[in-house]
């Protein structure tokens, strides 16, 4: 059948992307935070069967494709995914679906990824559904330095932290000591009998907690880390970490998970009132200067103008 342009940008906007034959659609797949239990699984694949052409691919940003499915088609397979609660999306000039790394069940994880994606996701993918940017705005949450969901590369990065508490005086410069044996950045080193963190160096993985043998450093605070306007694609660049200038030591600032929500909608809220069409959060960022976005992003005034800027009543 002949598919008009208009009908092709009406599924984009459902969540269905052009194959290459021009005749089938791929139904991108919201999955809330990268997880699928078994039900959603098996109705996935009867659905690939029936409708599309029996296979289902796996993204790079931990959402799930159907590809092979024709126009007339569309509906059908809405419908049979619906029953277990599954959507298509994810397009357009708006929030993209998050995506979380495996930090909830990861050896190396210090925070629950899923846990948080999903509430960014009810938050700002849900919540802000009706809001039309000035381009798309990517959200990726790692739970720690490994960064294996490439969270810098996003509009906003999320990365979670653990903090060494460590007590000095409980230090007796052991010859072979344990913590410094554990880290991976060489951020520990014995000064005069003492083993000293440089905090410049240290990324706040955590896997020096609980090493030290005389319990120097028993607990880790948890922590976030935000970087602002990464972009992947034809033009790269890494997000710039949120600092905080009153802090000597850490090259970045280090926010609790309400702050961290906090952060997001001023972000959206930043890109909605400050960015161009056609702009990505980076652009606008790089147009207005990275001190003056961080300045108004440190402020209350966009969440205090948050109706004004949504062009709410």
């Amino acid at each position: 059948m002949n598919i008009s342009a208009d009908q092709r940008k009406q599924v984009k906007g459902q969540g269905f992307l052009s194959n290459r034959d021009q005749i089938h659609f791929s139904a991108r797949i919201i999955t809330v935070n990268g997880v699928l239990n078994g039900r959603q699984l098996k109705n996935l694949s009867e659905a690939a069967e029936k409708f599309g052409n029996g296979t289902v691919s796996f993204t790079s940003r931990m959402t799930v494709e159907v590809p092979g499915i024709p126009f007339e088609n569309i509906g059908p397979f809405q419908a049979h995914i619906a029953r277990e609660g599954l959507t298509t999306g994810g397009t357009g000039p708006k929030v993209r679906p998050v995506v979380a790394c495996k930090g909830t069940v990861c050896v190396f994880g210090n925070i629950d990824t899923q846990g948080l994606a999903a509430e960014i996701h009810r938050r700002f993918y849900e919540g802000y559904r009706q809001v039309v940017l000035p381009h798309k705005f990517k959200i990726a949450v790692g739970g720690c330095p490994n960064n294996c969901a490439k969270p810098e590369l996003n509009d906003i990065g999320v990365i979670g932290l653990k903090v060494p508490q460590y007590d000095r005086a409980l230090c007796k410069g052991c010859p072979q000591c344990p913590v410094m044996a554990a880290c991976p950045m060489q951020a520990c080193a014995m000064k005069e009998g003492t083993m000293e963190i440089d905090w410049e160096l240290c990324n706040n993985c955590g896997l020096c907690v609980g090493k030290c043998l005389l319990n120097a450093i028993p607990e880790g605070e948890i922590g976030y880390k935000i970087t602002l306007g990464g972009r992947w694609g034809k033009q790269i660049r890494i997000g710039s970490p949120l600092k905080d200038p009153s802090c000597r030591f850490q090259p970045y600032a280090i926010f609790n998970r309400e702050e961290t929500l906090e952060l997001i909608e001023k972000a959206l809220l930043f890109f909605k009132e400050q960015g161009l069409p056609g702009e990505r959060l980076s652009m606008t960022m790089e147009r207005l200067g990275v001190a003056v976005s961080e300045k108004m992003l440190a402020g209350s005034d966009l969440l205090a103008r948050k109706r004004e800027i949504l062009g709410l009543p």
